[in-house]
């Protein structure tokens, strides 16, 4: 029987399925964490993740010498430090395609609810204002283009939908991509410039870090909206707060946060703003998809199979 380690709690199919591949250490159930880290240490081969409550590290990989596979929860992994695992020999994998249409569903959704400010009228309504006067006119999507950050399996599912809703789509990303059938920027402030809405869903991580920045929301401009469906770490979030209080952007739709689930006071306060709390997958459908992929690589590698959904850091040749 292998040794699995879950260092903070997932959901409870992950743990039920994995307790019958093998041996299951919980270890926010533990007494004594650094004990259980010393004794677990050289026994773990496999390790459930989930998605940024703790940092698996290098210094909290290097705990394991005998680790080969990371399996983690959420397409995003920049909580995982796959580039060491990489090169110590340990596989990482995420949770890819079965949450694509839902965050796609959820962008979408977050787009019209900011532009034609929805949670506005409601709360206006629930306020019983409507009793004093129609709520005011909002923007509208006709004739407007947007511009995708990172025009991935996500990013393509967005796009789809913006072209339904007869939104003018283009993009930017590291290269352009032959058999995209949109218009590629290859600067991100040029593609701002040329944009009504930006939306984000380009990974997380250092190479992206404060990426939309005080620059780009000026090219932007004050008519523009951004919306953020990625990684709050996108965005420069005290620049945005400023370029939102300044009328330099009209207005920004976001699910994720430089800092979550803490969301800036000044966020909160303004009417120019959409938040949700990260609610991008979240369904039970596409949760359990997620889940079911965490304990199906670990199955697979288990077996001799190898990983089923290896992230680009951790390559697998069969």
């Amino acid at each position: 029987m292998v040794d699995i380690l879950m260092p903070t709690p997932m959901m409870p199919m992950i743990a039920e399925q994995l307790a019958r591949v093998g041996t299951l250490h919980k270890l926010w159930e533990a007494p004594d964490r650094a004990a259980a880290l010393a004794d677990l240490g050289p026994r773990v081969t496999a390790m459930a993740v989930g998605g940024g409550h703790q940092p698996i590290d290098a210094a909290f990989l290097g705990r394991f010498p005998n680790l080969k596979i990371v399996s983690s929860f959420g397409v995003g992994y920049d909580h995982v430090d796959a580039a060491w695992a990489g090169a110590h020999g340990i596989l990482v994998t995420n949770t890819p395609d079965v949450l694509n249409e839902e965050v796609a569903d959820t962008a979408l959704g977050l787009l019209l609810g900011t532009v034609r400010r929805l949670p506005q009228a409601e709360r206006y309504l629930r306020a019983g204002k409507w009793l004093e006067g129609a709520f005011p006119l909002s923007d509208s999507l006709r004739e407007k283009t947007i511009g995708i950050l990172g025009l991935g399996r996500i990013g393509k599912a967005i796009a789809r939908r913006c072209e339904a809703f007869g939104l003018k789509v283009v993009y930017h990303g590291r290269n352009a991509q032959e058999d995209a059938p949109y218009l590629f920027y290859p600067t991100l402030v040029g593609m701002a410039r040329a944009v009504d809405i930006l939306l984000v869903i380009t990974p997380g991580g250092a190479g992206t870090a404060n990426m939309v920045n005080r620059e780009v929301l000026e090219a932007l401009g004050p008519r523009g909206v951004l919306i953020n469906v990625a990684r709050g770490s996108v965005v420069d979030e005290p620049a945005l707060i400023e370029a939102l209080k300044a009328g330099v952007i009209a207005a920004a739709g976001l699910d994720v946060f430089a800092d979550e689930p803490r969301v800036p006071q000044a966020l909160i306060d303004m009417d120019n703003v959409v938040l949700l709390p990260h609610v991008g997958s979240a369904s039970h459908h596409t949760r359990r998809g997620m889940a079911q992929l965490v304990v199906d690589n670990i199955k697979s590698f288990v077996a001799g199979k190898g990983p089923l959904t290896p992230v680009a850091e951790t390559p697998w040749t069969r």
